[in-house]
């Protein structure tokens, strides 16, 4: 019974990781609106286009916006699992060893 548990729950689990994965992406928006506004004291983050702005400065941008919606990613995906887990007492995902 606990084997057809664990084969059901990354469906299960699925809309919850969708969830999770909007909200952190809102969050992981505004962090980077607020971080690009503390470090550089511009409302907005350079555009990849603008021909007024340096490589430097757009690569920067970018690494740190990627750096941030990938924790942001990575907590809410930690954070589901870890409540899937304590609701169900498994853990839904396939282990390492590509058992389930």
């Amino acid at each position: 019974m606990a084997k057809s548990k664990k084969k059901k729950l990354p469906l299960v689990y699925q809309p919850v990781g969708l969830v999770l994965g909007v909200v952190s992406g809102a969050l992981a928006g505004r962090a980077f609106r607020a971080t690009w506004k503390a470090i550089r004291h511009e409302e907005d983050a350079p555009d990849p286009l603008d021909r007024d702005r340096g490589w430097g400065e757009i690569l920067f941008a970018a690494a740190l916006q990627g750096a941030l919606f990938a924790v942001a990613r990575s907590a809410a995906d930690r954070t589901g699992a870890k409540a899937i887990e304590r609701s169900t007492g498994v853990w839904p995902a396939k282990d390492k060893g590509g058992r389930e």
